[in-house]
């Protein structure tokens, strides 16, 4: 009897390993620090941004180009300027024209527009004769020019403006409220707040549902409540636009982990959905509770609280970036964010573990917030068959068919 032929072939499995990097500035130059607080990339460069996509813009002799994580030129520098990746697109300064580029560094041509727009959420703006549509990463228009503002994309939503009216659409260019209010705020769970003349409500389904006495409501965040003002005081209202917690104070914050500060007087403290004090006003200021049960809180300087209101970080340590990357980062610049806060420190920046030691005792000249960065890998196997035999071929050809 003979023997079964028998061969190899490789199998090459490609996956994305994300990890986190932090940019950070130490003897005047760049490099990137992962969250073990050793170094990814050692400090070499003069100017670098943040890594987007597993790409980081870096400057080398005066011109831009794009650095992976191992510190490796994936598009060499050869720009004026550039911007950072997003939806697998930067925009770059080539000479002197602004161009979008994948990320292999070519050129991508956008439809005709007055002017290139950032990407995010896989869309970009266009504008043609001062209106704005969307297009897609592969340059294809997703919504004619028809709006006159669109405002920057949140959790696939976003504002637009026409006719001095807004509304909302979903980032495959479709209508979710109609463009008939003067002042509109975020989508959340298919709501939304808005202004009608002088009245403001809630938007459900489609209806217009008036907020008793509302004079300002501000945007939900992560829970069903959100901080509305009423007769000059802050209160918090639902989802359907009934007010929850009376307005009886001075000042509010979003709620996190069932808690929300607020100010009376000059004081700031939490409270929890039922409007009673968990953690009372004594702090000068106060922000909202990170994901890990901890929040920012204010006597001179900043320090750190857990949920029952115990001081676990001592208040000694700035948390405001003064204009470093804050644009990125509105809220949660000020926290925790997946287990590291930025602090500042006698003019220098670093990052907090929970129990309040700094990462890698390591103090740096500048520091911007972890960011995701995704690595490629390969795994290669070599797998051993049986050679198939020739009236195995028909079926074969079956299989693809059926498979596409």
């Amino acid at each position: 009897m003979k023997k079964p032929l028998i061969f190899l072939f490789v199998l090459c499995i490609q996956f994305v390993n994300s990890q986190d990097l932090a940019l950070v500035k130490k003897n005047s130059k760049i490099g990137y620090i992962s969250k073990d607080g050793n170094f990814k990339i050692e400090p070499q460069y003069k100017s670098a941004k943040s890594f987007s996509e597993g790409l980081a813009a870096a400057e080398d002799n005066g011109k831009w180009g794009f650095i992976d994580t191992k510190g490796t030129w994936v598009i060499p520098a050869a720009f004026v300027d550039s911007k950072d990746f997003n939806s697998g697109i930067a925009i770059v300064k080539k000479d002197k024209d602004w161009v979008y580029i994948n990320t292999k560094g070519e050129i991508q041509t956008p439809p005709p527009t007055e002017k290139l727009f950032d990407f995010n959420n896989g869309v970009a703006f266009i504008r043609q004769s001062d209106k704005v549509g969307l297009i897609n990463s592969k340059m294809a228009i997703v919504l004619q020019p028809k709006y006159d503002q669109i405002k920057s994309f949140e959790n696939g939503f976003a504002r637009v403006e026409s006719n001095k009216k807004w509304g909302i659409i979903s980032a495959d260019g479709k209508e979710v409220v109609e463009p008939v209010y003067d002042e509109i705020g975020n989508y959340f769970k298919n709501t939304t707040w808005a202004r009608k003349d002088k009245t403001f409500g809630i938007v459900s389904a489609g209806k217009f549902i008036p907020v008793d006495g509302a004079e300002k409501i501000w945007d939900f965040e992560t829970q069903d409540l959100t901080y509305a003002k009423k007769n000059g005081k802050i209160g918090f209202i639902d989802l359907k636009g009934n007010w929850t917690i009376l307005p009886i104070y001075d000042k509010a914050k979003a709620f996190s982990k069932n808690l929300a500060p607020v100010c009376v007087g000059s004081k700031w403290g939490y409270i929890n959905p039922k409007a009673e004090f968990v953690i009372p006003p004594t702090y000068s200021d106060a922000e909202v509770f990170s994901s890990n049960g901890i929040a920012p809180v204010k006597e001179k300087n900043w320090g750190f609280i857990n949920e029952s209101g115990k001081l676990i970080i001592p208040t000694q340590y700035g948390i405001t970036s003064n204009g470093f990357v804050i644009s990125l980062f509105v809220q949660q610049d000020k926290g925790f964010i997946d287990g590291l806060a930025r602090v500042k420190n006698e003019g220098k920046w670093g990052f907090l573990k929970p129990d309040g030691t700094v990462l890698s005792n390591q103090w740096f000249e500048n520091a911007e917030l972890f960011s995701k960065s995704a690595e490629k890998e390969k795994v290669i196997t070599e797998v051993a068959v049986e050679k198939p035999k020739t009236e195995a071929k028909p079926a074969a050809k079956s299989a693809t068919k059926k498979k596409k």
